[in-house]
């Protein structure tokens, strides 16, 4: 295996399927808008490297890159910050050690917060993007920086997802299988997705009607503190009978002022999302769309213009060796 660095990015792979990291790492373009308008990005400099840098950090024990990717960039930067679009990964050894580190990257809007030095940080400096490319120390925080400007910063954020584990339909005993409950391993899940959706800005939540949808969302939305919005078009029965409405329905909910949850069934959401796709001209990626996983959809619009799938260990897809 050579040393070149593996890159993936949303809309496009490319890996060397001969890499396999182990040390798991997670980042952001942090972003904000100037007074003026102009998009700005955050780098950290980090005397220990003398390096100007994409804020970045390994991950905790059982923690996702998705937390990671927010808590690193509090901890380096002291800012508070709301994921976006997934922008790949690097993968690159670590000098002296036969270790290969890979790093996931989303963009990540400031919601709050402010600059304080730190033991990592020394500085953090904000650059539009026609300069921040030559500010930047390694190359390959360049390549990640680039998969950030070839969409609009700025998207509007869905979030679609399967509901989580429900036991097995030929093992349900009840009258009515919109009723079958989520097992243990799903009541695991549905608490899980919680900090998760969180972290891309989650404010209000919808389900489709089967009561494991409704389940799977009902601890977000006690943490929201939000009632359910109840969409019997994301069901299995619902979207059979009118797949047009469905698909127009969740494009509905596409807004500017709010990240929306909706979770729906597995039956219903491949189809539902290829019609989006096929619409605006987007190419979906590869996925099991398992229980419990997660489609982060960004809208420039109505248009839809990236679909990220998050597993359902809330990792981002990597590419199989």
């Amino acid at each position: 295996m050579n040393a070149t660095t593996g890159f993936e990015q949303a809309g496009g792979p490319f890996w060397d399927p001969r890499v396999t990291a182990n040390i798991h790492a997670a980042g952001a373009v942090l972003w904000r808008a100037s007074a003026g308008g102009a998009i700005e990005i955050a780098l950290v400099h980090r005397p220990k490297y003398a390096d100007w840098s994409l804020p970045k950090g390994k991950l905790d024990p059982g923690e996702t890159p998705i937390l990671a990717a927010v808590r690193e960039v509090r901890e380096e930067t002291g800012l508070e910050s709301r994921l976006g679009r997934y922008l790949g990964h690097v993968t690159y050894p670590i000098p002296g050690h036969r270790k290969l580190k890979r790093v996931d990257y989303w963009a990540a809007e400031v919601v709050g917060g402010e600059f304080t030095a730190n033991s990592e940080v020394d500085l953090l400096t904000w650059h539009p993007l026609d300069r921040v490319m030559d500010q930047l120390s390694y190359p390959m925080d360049r390549q990640v920086v680039r998969a950030f400007t070839r969409l609009p910063a700025r998207t509007d954020t869905l979030l679609l997802v399967r509901h989580a584990k429900a036991g097995r339909r030929d093992r349900y005993n009840g009258p009515d299988d919109d009723q079958r409950p989520l097992d243990r391993d799903g009541e695991v899940q549905a608490r899980a997705l919680v900090p998760n959706l969180l972290a891309f800005g989650a404010s209000e939540v919808y389900s489709a009607d089967p009561l494991r949808c409704v389940q799977t969302v009902a601890p977000l939305a006690d943490k929201l503190g939000v009632e359910i919005g109840m969409e019997p078009l994301f069901s299995e029965s619902g979207y059979a009978e009118h797949p047009g409405e469905a698909g127009e329905r969740l494009r509905a909910l596409v807004s500017d002022s709010a990240i929306r949850v909706v979770c729906s069934q597995g039956k219903v959401i491949p189809d539902l999302l290829k019609g989006l796709a096929e619409r605006d001209g987007l190419a979906l990626p590869s996925a099991r769309n398992r229980k419990g996983s997660v489609w982060v959809l960004s809208f420039a619009g109505q248009r839809l213009v990236a679909a990220d799938h998050l597993d359902r260990s809330l990792s981002a897809y990597v590419a199989p060796s």
